[in-house]
């Protein structure tokens, strides 16, 4: 076939080079774009300030704001869920962490995790309970699987649950909790006699307390606490009935890191832009820097690394929307996308210089946030023997 005529083909876009908005649906950059100006507005304007403080002031507040949006349990359906696709919860992801990978590791947890376990697992009366009023941000959930001594080997964890009579008693510690110490309901999981169970929790039980952790260098906006459970009583039916054993929270994981494969790429697109606008205005040696070529094959090989990173998100969202997103598929893109984003944020630092590390730009606190989401939902060796797994057919992780 021959080569379209160049004055029929679109204008080349810096923000879109492959043209991936051609993908999209209207409702698809219609949910983009209502997430994008909500971010912009609610978040850009202070989140420099919140991370340097440390917190998140407000947070139940956005919560209600996000609900309102319907990207709280976006992707569920019925229980006042959005029901929305999984590409266009993707997008939300990525507008979400665009504005500060915290912003998106609430939206994460409270979604793809609490919400996800329950609507996934409970019963008809624990869905009824709670859903609706977190898919409206009134309740904030959070998830406990992390231990302080077990994090990529959940198998072994130390909180257990013992019947007692009809109750359920439940002792443990668990780490590392975004939402922890705002939730008014945690998802915990514990060994019982009969394997790993779940357990949904409202955080007003006496026995439970949630402490924060302080002093962090990465998600500083965002929520992290300790969860202390001692000898909280439950009843019967706060058991998650539907699951036992670790598939249920490993279930859980994957629908996380779904929404991570894309959230990543917003943290590299807000970097990318930085380096690109600075790049065009800063000179040295009486030009901008942008015109020098070591300056350009960075930024070229930043678009690369971006962009194909987002087609990859785009894909595993259309399988998942298909029903056919496998969990070695989801490890595939959670694996390539926070590692390229990470050297994507270091190679914009290099462009802004000194200028870099300062929070007038996004760069730094983009790249420590992401040193935290390459750790979380599966560390890289993880995800490395979960793909070496599938594809030799040998198991290396014991």
């Amino acid at each position: 076939m021959p080569a379209q005529p160049p004055s029929t083909l679109p204008p080349f876009d810096p923000s879109d080079p492959l043209g991936l908005d051609d993908l999209l649906t209207d409702e698809d950059r219609a949910v983009r774009g209502t997430v994008r100006r909500w971010a912009a507005d609610r978040v850009l304007p202070h989140i420099a300030d919140w991370y340097e403080r440390g917190e998140l002031p407000g947070i139940r507040e956005l919560a209600r704001e996000l609900g309102s949006l319907g990207a709280l349990g976006m992707s569920l359906t019925g229980y006042g869920c959005a029901g929305a696709s999984a590409v266009q919860y993707g997008l939300a992801c990525l507008e979400l962490e665009a504005a500060d990978s915290g912003i998106r590791s609430l939206v994460s947890v409270q979604g793809s995790l609490a919400m996800y376990a329950i609507w996934r697992f409970g019963s008809e009366e624990q869905k009824q309970e709670w859903l609706p009023r977190m898919a409206t941000g009134e309740v904030i959930g959070c998830f406990g699987l992390t231990e302080p001594d077990h994090g990529s080997d959940p198998a072994g964890m130390r909180t257990h649950a013992r019947k007692d009579g009809t109750d359920w008693v439940l002792t443990g510690r668990k780490m590392w909790i975004t939402n922890g110490s705002v939730a008014g309901v945690a998802v915990v999981w514990a060994r019982t006699d009969d394997g790993i169970r779940g357990f949904v929790v409202p955080t007003d039980t006496p026995g439970f307390s949630a402490p924060e952790i302080t002093r962090k260098w990465s998600l500083r906006a965002s929520v992290t606490s300790e969860l202390v459970l001692d000898e909280v009583r439950l009843p019967a039916d706060a058991v998650l009935p539907e699951v036992t054993g670790l598939r249920g929270p490993l279930h859980c994981l994957s629908h996380a890191r779904y929404g991570i494969v894309w959230g990543a790429m917003g943290a590299a697109r807000s970097c990318f832009e930085a380096a690109l606008e600075y790049a065009g205005t800063r000179e040295q040696f009486g030009k901008p820097i942008g015109g020098f070529q070591l300056t350009q094959a960075k930024l070229a090989d930043m678009a690369v690394e971006l962009h194909k990173g987002i087609l990859l998100a785009h894909h595993l969202g259309r399988r998942l929307d298909a029903g056919k997103l496998r969990p070695e598929q989801i490890s595939f893109g959670k694996l390539n996308n926070v590692r390229e984003a990470i050297e994507i944020c270091r190679t914009a630092r290099t462009i802004l210089g000194a200028n870099g590390i300062s929070l007038e730009y996004p760069v730094m606190r983009h790249a420590t946030n992401l040193e935290s989401v390459l750790t979380y939902e599966g560390t890289v060796e993880m995800h490395q023997l979960v793909l070496g797994k599938a594809l030799t057919g040998l198991d290396a992780f014991r």
